[in-house]
């Protein structure tokens, strides 16, 4: 999908923060892909005709993405 490149873009910031000791920056980075994955997955759904109430599948967690 077109939309998965910002999960990329959050990963390398992720390990920025990580190698420049902001820890809570690269906290904050880890809950925002996890949004960022949730409206990816609500958008897909649309798209495919699965979701029509409006409402967004935040608050889902994916698992495995950014260890800490």
């Amino acid at each position: 999908m077109k939309s998965d490149w910002i999960l990329d873009v959050l990963t390398d910031l992720k390990t920025f923060a990580r190698a420049n000791e902001m820890p809570a920056l690269a906290e904050q980075l880890d809950d925002t892909a996890i949004v960022a994955m949730a409206e990816i997955a609500a958008m897909k759904e649309t798209k495919d005709g699965q979701r029509h109430d409006g409402e967004a599948a935040v608050g889902t967690y994916f698992g495995g993405f950014g260890t800490s």
